[in-house]
């Protein structure tokens, strides 16, 4: 019997998993798929924005995988200090495939990035989506008490702090974003959203489904400056623009729309802005009060450049969403420049050469790049070379139970079943409030759930 460990259950580490039991190579392969969390899911859960409940419902597919009887969820489990180290994982399983995405988020690397009132977008998206480290401070205070917020970058994350920023409490409740919240969301004093990308509109890299659902909003409007708009080359060219990605070419037609209808009366604007680059944010009182941008314009290479002209913004909460980075693993090789481990088709390189037993999936991997399914041809690829080594790694002697060995070592794991009851503690909190199902935002709740009352 071949035993993996599978350290993340996102769809990444899911994905591994159904790969390695699903194949017919190597038969007896059991898989355990640890996570620090003792929820399962990865950032379905605490990623997937709140009102996108098509995408979240993902989660039944991953949950088919996890009730696999090859495969055993071991959550509250963390890779890695305070957890067990990559070398003592090894002593207990074949293989080890490391599946712990990219957590971190990019900086601006500008001056005032640091005044209160300034959050990186990952930062407010854990804190709707109940993740149990975010920083819950950092929103229930003066923050939403800004009128005017800007969203710095032009992706798919943007475009979902946007939204949920511009929605009205009534459209939120139905969904699972946390009590605490709803509630401050509900006494958001926001009422102009400024989304902003320092290149074009032809160069934006949300996806035009996220894109149209910002012009469906009851209580928001859009608001597109048809001038930013032909500042884009692309944007007076029929064959260039016919040239454009399809996603690309589509979304230009939606925005050219908008600027063509101008917005309607509601009690929220959601203004798309181009071609302005931040350079610093401003304070007053002690918090940001202001982003200062530099109109930027195109430079013939695909890129932009500074005109020396600028304009600031009022806003009194800024979140930064401009990209995520992986987080280096202690025990782990890491590259700090691409933010991932280096390996070579998944497998872990220590000083150049393959590391028996270990290997990587997902955007630890391969850097943040993708949509989910992206994850199948990668987890797809490391499954072959593990695969490969098996007649090697076979040979290695280590733990019968090593779940067992786990909680000899003083650790808590939360299996399927404990998972199962912060369900049921889920709905219940949500029957309790009048709601449908709402998530418990804390690790005393979540753990107590788990485990019962101690």
């Amino acid at each position: 019997m071949l035993r993996v460990a599978v350290v993340g259950s996102g769809p990444s580490g899911v994905y591994t998993a159904q790969g390695l039991v699903q194949q017919t190579r190597v038969p007896g392969v059991r898989v355990h798929v640890l996570d620090r969390l003792p929820c399962p899911y990865g950032l379905v859960r605490y990623g997937v924005a709140p009102d996108h409940e098509k995408i979240k419902s993902l989660q039944n597919n991953l949950r088919d995988v996890l009730t696999d009887e090859r495969i055993t969820f071991v959550g509250n489990v963390a890779a890695g200090a305070p957890g067990p180290a990559p070398a003592q994982l090894l002593e207990l399983y074949h293989a080890v495939v490391y599946c712990v995405g990219a957590s971190r988020d990019r900086s601006l690397g500008i001056p005032g990035e640091e005044l209160p009132g300034s959050h990186s977008a990952t930062d407010f998206v854990s804190w709707y989506s109940a993740h149990p480290d975010a920083p819950e401070a950092d929103f229930t205070g003066p923050a939403l008490t800004a009128r005017s917020a800007v969203v710095i970058g032009v992706g798919n994350v943007a475009v979902d702090v946007a939204r949920i920023l511009a929605r009205g409490a009534d459209e939120l409740r139905p969904t699972d974003v946390p009590q605490g919240a709803l509630g401050v969301l509900a006494g958001s004093a926001v009422r102009d959203v400024h989304m902003v990308g320092r290149r074009g509109p032809s160069q934006a890299r949300f996806t035009t489904k996220e894109l149209r659902e910002l012009g469906s909003l009851p209580s928001a409007a859009v608001v597109v400056d048809p001038a930013e708009l032909a500042l884009d080359p692309v944007y007076g060219s029929a064959a260039a623009a016919a040239a454009l990605p399809v996603v690309r070419r589509r979304n230009l037609e939606v925005l050219r729309g908008w600027a063509a209808d101008g917005a309607r009366e509601a009690e929220r604007r959601i203004r798309l802005r181009f071609f302005l680059r931040p350079v610093e944010l401003l304070e007053r009182g002690g918090r940001v009060a202001a982003v200062r941008f530099e109109r930027t314009a195109p430079d013939g290479d695909g890129g932009v450049r500074g005109t020396g002209s600028y304009e600031d913004v009022p806003a009194q909460l800024v979140l930064r969403a401009v990209g995520y980075r992986g987080e280096p693993l202690p025990g782990l090789p890491f590259d700090d420049r691409a933010g991932t481990v280096p390996h070579t088709a998944g497998r872990v390189l220590r000083d150049g050469l393959p590391s028996p037993g270990e290997y990587v999936a997902g955007w630890i991997k391969r850097g943040p790049t993708g949509v989910i399914g992206t994850n199948r041809p990668c987890a797809r690829e490391t499954v072959e070379s593990l695969l490969a080594d098996a007649p090697e790694l076979a040979g290695r002697p280590v733990a019968d139970d090593p779940v067992a060995r786990l909680r000899a070592a003083g650790h808590r794991p939360v299996p399927w079943p404990g998972w199962l009851a912060i369900e049921a503690a889920e709905a219940a909190l949500g029957a309790s409030l009048g709601r449908r199902t709402v998530k418990i935002p804390d690790w005393d709740g979540l753990l107590a759930a788990a485990h019962g009352p101690v």
